[in-house]
C-alpha cells in the first residue's frame, strides 16, 4: 500500500486565462488523452474563460461556487454537483468563499451513462 497527497498544500497555482487564487493537484494522466486533477479554489477565485480541449467533468466535492459559459450568467454549484463540458465549450468557474472540485478530462466518456441528470438549467440570456 502507498499513500499520496492531493491537498491544497501540494497544488500548482494556475495563472493562465487571467485566473486567480486557484490551483490544481494533478492526480492521474494516462498515455491515452485523459487526466484527473483536484482543483482548489480559494476565496475570490476565478479560473478564467477557456475552451474545453476534450470532454471535461467537473465534480464539486466541497464548498460552493459558480460556473458559466461564454456570454451566459454564472450558475451556482455546490458539493454534490457535477458539470460536464463538451469539447470546445468556453467556460469559466470560480468561488467567493472556496470550493474543491475534481476535474476529469478525456476522450470518449460521458457522465450520462452513470449519473442522474439534474433538471436542465435555464440560462438568462441578456
Amino acid at each position: 500500500m502507498k499513500f499520496f497527497r492531493f491537498d491544497e498544500e501540494v497544488k500548482r497555482s494556475i495563472t493562465a486565462f487571467n485566473s486567480r487564487n486557484v490551483g490544481i493537484s494533478p492526480i492521474m494522466k494516462s498515455a491515452a488523452p485523459s487526466q484527473i486533477g483536484c482543483m482548489h479554489f480559494s476565496g475570490d477565485s476565478v479560473l478564467g474563460m477557456h475552451p474545453a480541449t476534450c470532454p471535461q467533468l467537473f465534480l464539486v466535492t466541497d464548498g460552493s461556487g459558480w460556473v458559466k459559459l461564454r456570454g451566459e450568467d454564472p450558475v451556482p454549484v455546490e458539493a454534490g454537483t457535477a458539470v460536464f463540458w463538451e469539447t470546445g465549450e468556453e467556460h469559466e468557474s470560480g468561488s467567493a468563499n472556496g470550493m474543491t472540485a475534481f476535474v476529469m478530462e478525456g476522450e470518449h466518456f460521458s457522465p450520462e451513462k452513470f449519473m442522474p441528470a439534474l433538471t436542465p438549467v435555464k440560462y438568462n440570456k441578456n
